[in-house]
């Protein structure tokens, strides 16, 4: 974990990116893999966008001070969070719906307390608990909506998903005990372009259909760009920024927010209908964040114990 204090306004900065920008994906993610493969998608996506930070990188970055073990673990934490966490996530789109699958991405600080615990044998507090205890129990009055699950093949989706939750939060502990690139720009290209040829070669494997690139609509054009400027440039530096100063509890919270703010675009957006249970569940994931977030039992993540 990086020792240098950081900026203020940096962290608040990148946690709106992952907080609102993260959730808002959700929305043209769906309006996207209506007309491409969803790892197609992906892939794409985070090509385009390592290139674009790459290009960043060349003025202002030093590059020339990268090591193999460096690129060795970006590579690593890329195939993790993005090969197998955002591409599992949007290989479940196929079966589950987006509002659904922003739902269930909810209980990832439950699942990253029990990785650290079990893991890493932290001291957790009982405040951070009882943060993560509402949160799963506003989780569940939002999924236990049976309008809010549509299509065959659903255990799919749902395994799908729960192996997307896992991943990435053994990743996101993964990356506090590894030496990355200096730079948060470097570090995200890197896992990036690593990432976007592995989903290819997945989508190759699971036989996508291929995608005439001339021939989509204009809100499907605009959502890529979307998801590559804002979803994948912007939000995911913030994130691997956020992961190497703040505990990794507290960047997950930013899963309950992404469906809040995701349900409220859908029924803005796409007439989705936002019902009182789903209100009340609101109010629970709130709760549940403050709770996490104001722990005031400071952890040293690194050794394993609290103080």
């Amino acid at each position: 974990m990086n020792k240098s204090k950081p900026n203020f306004l940096a962290i608040v900065l990148s946690f709106f990116a992952i907080y609102i920008i993260w959730g808002s994906t959700y929305l043209f993610v769906a309006f996207a893999v209506e007309e491409i493969p969803p790892l197609i998608l992906a892939s794409v996506r985070f090509f385009i966008a390592s290139i674009a930070i790459l290009i960043i990188c060349l003025f202002t970055a030093d590059l020339k001070s990268l090591k193999w073990p460096q690129i060795k673990h970006s590579m690593i934490a890329g195939f993790m969070f993005l090969t197998l966490g955002n591409g599992a996530m949007c290989y479940a789109l196929q079966y589950i719906d987006s509002g659904f699958s922003a739902l269930m991405i909810s209980i990832q600080p439950l699942v990253i307390i029990l990785m650290l615990r079990v893991l890493e044998k932290v001291k957790i507090s009982p405040k951070a608990m009882i943060g993560c205890a509402l949160g799963m129990l506003g989780m569940y009055l939002l999924v236990s909506q049976k309008d809010l699950v549509s299509g065959p093949n659903q255990w799919k989706g749902l395994l799908a998903m729960v192996s997307c939750l896992f991943t990435w939060g053994y990743a996101s502990l993964y990356v506090r005990h590894v030496e990355l690139p200096k730079s948060h720009f470097v570090n995200s290209a890197i896992q990036m372009a690593f990432a976007s040829v592995s989903l290819f070669a997945l989508s190759f494997v699971f036989g996508e259909a291929k995608v005439d690139w001339f021939e989509l609509k204009d809100l499907t054009y605009f959502s890529m760009l979307y998801l590559i400027i804002f979803g994948s440039v912007a939000a995911f530096t913030a994130f691997n920024f956020l992961l190497q100063h703040i505990e990794p509890e507290k960047v997950a919270t930013s899963t309950y927010i992404n469906p809040l703010v995701a349900i409220l675009l859908g029924w803005y957006f796409r007439d989705e209908i936002i019902s009182s249970q789903t209100l009340m569940a609101a109010g629970l994931l709130l709760i549940g964040v403050y709770f996490i977030n104001t722990n005031k039992k400071k952890r040293v993540i690194e050794s394993g114990t609290s103080e």
